[in-house]
């Protein structure tokens, strides 16, 4: 994580000392005003907070609320993309999320600062002061894509009024949090998985990356093929792309242009395994003679998406010199 603490006062100074020492982890900037200069501490000019709201993970400001308020304000754009903002007050006896509660992790963070500087996180978002799930919270921490940012909003507004459904593609190991219950219908539920089922009549869906796709091809295979191809394997079987963990393949591949472009422009971390790593997956696999002479394994794409996952959901499809094949991760729903 990186973070910028803001100090207006000498007794704001040492707590924002205070603070940095609590986040041990994290690369943090202090900064404060001209006429407490002092080492450590960065200067405070007014164009400073919006080059650090665009940077940064988290913003920390030590002193008024209203301070915080004004320097942002200009800068609010997106839950989706905007820093965790919080306020400590120079003493630290309350420590404010302002911003980005729950994508962004303020909430998180405040809890955390509150119990190690024996203050009070003063939490205002409507689902956690009334013990409800929040899903937008559990999105992020869990690093899963939220399908429908508008329908997130009404399951957060219709979740404190009543219970909402759920299923699950994934084993939940945890009790259910509040306002959730497993649910088979419903005009409004949650789904958590990589594919795109809808069991309710509006259904917001949970993905996690939880998705490999091994990849084989041609040599000198564009990149619009290796994506076109991953895209329409991926469509076929309804499952949706945000759901990607990375692509892999055989290390005859690593310096493949089209592979790796393809993977670069989608943002897909790409890995690569020699043929003995490929060999040694247990499995039923789709056989070729003709790879097995090339690349000393009869099948690449299978193998390479298996390597590390927990079930082959897609076997081996071919599609304009491309061979494409998904498997899925092993990951648990943990609601703790």
């Amino acid at each position: 994580m990186t973070a910028a603490i803001f100090c207006y006062s000498r007794t704001g100074m040492e707590t924002a000392n205070r603070v940095k020492s609590l986040l041990p982890d994290t690369d943090a900037a202090l900064y404060t005003i001209e006429r407490f200069s002092a080492p450590g501490f960065l200067p405070i000019e007014k164009s400073v907070y919006g080059l650090e709201f665009s940077r940064r993970d988290a913003l920390i400001f030590v002193g008024a609320a209203g301070i915080a308020v004004r320097e942002i304000a200009p800068f609010v754009r997106d839950k989706r993309t905007d820093p965790a903002v919080l306020c400590i007050d120079e003493r630290a006896n309350f420590v404010i999320p302002l911003l980005s509660g729950h994508i962004g992790g303020a909430n998180r963070l405040a809890i955390a600062l509150a119990n190690a500087l024996d203050a009070v996180a003063a939490i205002t978002t409507a689902t956690d002061v009334n013990g409800k799930f929040a899903v937008d919270e559990f999105a992020a921490r869990n690093g899963c894509a939220i399908s429908d940012m508008r329908l997130a909003k009404v399951f957060a507004a219709e979740i404190l009024e009543r219970s909402l459904p759920l299923q699950s593609a994934f084993p939940v190991v945890s009790p259910l949090p509040g306002g959730v219950v497993f649910g088979n219908e419903g005009d409004l539920g949650l789904y958590i998985g990589c594919d795109e089922k809808s069991p309710f009549a509006r259904t917001l869906r949970l993905i996690p990356k939880k998705l490999r796709v091994g990849v084989g091809c041609r040599r000198g295979t564009s990149e619009a093929a290796i994506e076109a191809a991953i895209r329409a394997v991926l469509a076929e079987h309804r499952l949706d792309l945000r759901a990607v963990s990375g692509v892999f393949s055989i290390e005859l591949k690593k310096d493949e242009p089209g592979l790796l472009a393809a993977c670069r422009k989608n943002g897909w971390p790409i890995r690569f395994y020699s043929a003995e790593q490929l060999r040694a997956v247990p499995g039923d696999f789709t056989r070729s003679e003709f790879v097995a002479s090339v690349t000393g394994v009869d099948n690449v794409c299978e193998r390479a998406a298996l390597l590390g996952a927990e079930a082959l959901l897609v076997r081996k499809t071919a599609l304009g010199g491309v061979t494409v094949a998904a498997a899925l991760e092993h990951w648990e729903v943990d609601f703790g």
